[in-house]
């Protein structure tokens, strides 16, 4: 039983176990609201167990993603704040396996720290179910492991693995693109969890005033701004693909409209942005003036308020509009496709 098992010389070097098993019952109370008719284990096992409903599936297909935040886990440690960073590690996963159509089922989240504060350790995984909650997932396991020596006692990093279902059949794999077709944008939350380096080093984010509102932000201040959680689009974009011919998504993470883009476009075919079309959100303003940096670069880093794009047939366009919106989405359209050899211009 876990109310017998301690060990001194472990806890000499730097790790307590019984921190572990304080972390996991203060977190059950958040992975509980995750909970689905899929979920077949309590907290606490060796493996999660998940139980399949293949109704209505002729050929399933799991697709699964990992990932992590970036060094935007040092801003919540430098704020102290760690309830919302767990749901930018559901959504930097489960945001990617939408783009092939697939329904979320389960995440497991991984979190290595230099010493486990159980309360900080809970908040982080509490985050993570809201991030579940929003994507329509069931938290089914994770871990905590204390790393000694190998960061300092107050960090931590965080990382995420989540796995969907589709129907082979309907795999959005970008086949029926066509010359004409229009591109989408799902309005961004703000920086997401992409080009914290670059931000870090803008603001010299370690010395940087971070509770102060600024005006070119709203009033709200710059760390606020920054920590803002990633935004999940998972249930509008399910809905979508259950009533439009969706022939491509992009996830606009790493890399910005460059990288992700040209990603679901097929050969001889490219997107046209049309640039004054984008909302640009006032963040991307306030990290191009601060930090001097081109707009070609700025796109080529950042989603510049773009969380996700997609490509749909021009007249399928305001059917498509009025089913995210009626999700909250404020979705408009930024482009078109083209026949061309160039995966992407933005003019």
């Amino acid at each position: 039983m876990t109310e017998k098992s301690y060990s001194e010389s472990y806890a000499a070097a730097g790790v307590d176990i019984t921190a572990g098993y304080k972390s996991v019952e203060l977190m059950k109370k958040h992975i509980a609201r995750t909970k689905n008719e899929g979920c077949l284990d309590d907290v606490g096992g060796f493996g999660g167990c998940f139980g399949l409903d293949l109704t209505g599936i002729s050929e399933p297909v799991l697709v699964s993603g990992t990932d992590g935040c970036g060094t935007k886990v040092k801003l919540a440690i430098l704020m102290d704040k760690h309830d919302t960073i767990g749901i930018d590690a559901v959504a930097m996963c489960a945001n990617d396996i939408i783009c092939c159509g697939a329904k979320p089922l389960f995440f497991l989240d991984y979190i290595a720290c230099g010493k486990n504060y159980p309360e900080k350790i809970a908040s982080i995984v509490g985050g993570v179910a809201e991030g579940c909650v929003q994507s329509g997932c069931a938290l089914i396991g994770g871990e905590t492991a204390e790393h000694p020596g190998m960061m300092p006692l107050e960090d931590y990093d965080l990382a995420g693995y989540c796995t969907g279902i589709v129907d082979k059949k309907k795999i959005v794999d970008n086949t029926k693109m066509e010359a004409g077709d229009v591109v989408i944008a799902l309005p961004s939350s703000g920086v997401h969890s992409n080009g914290f380096s670059l931000v870090r080093k803008v603001f010299d984010i370690e010395n940087a005033d971070l509770h102060t509102p600024v005006e070119a932000l709203g009033g709200k201040s710059l760390g606020e701004t920054l920590l803002t959680p990633t935004r999940i689009y998972v249930k509008p974009v399910l809905a979508l693909l259950s009533q439009v011919d969706v022939k491509g998504i992009s996830h606009i993470t790493g890399g910005g409209f460059y990288e992700n883009i040209p990603r679901s476009i097929p050969d001889g075919l490219g997107a046209v942005i049309d640039r004054s079309a984008v909302r640009v959100l006032p963040i991307f303003d306030l990290i191009a003036k601060t930090g001097n940096i081109s707009q070609r670069d700025m796109y080529n880093t950042f989603n510049m308020g773009v969380g996700m794009s997609i490509v749909v047939p021009a007249s399928q366009q305001e059917k498509a509009l009025e089913i995210l919106r009626s999700f909250g989405e404020d979705a408009y359209v930024i482009g078109k496709i083209v026949a061309s050899d160039e995966k992407i211009t933005i003019i």
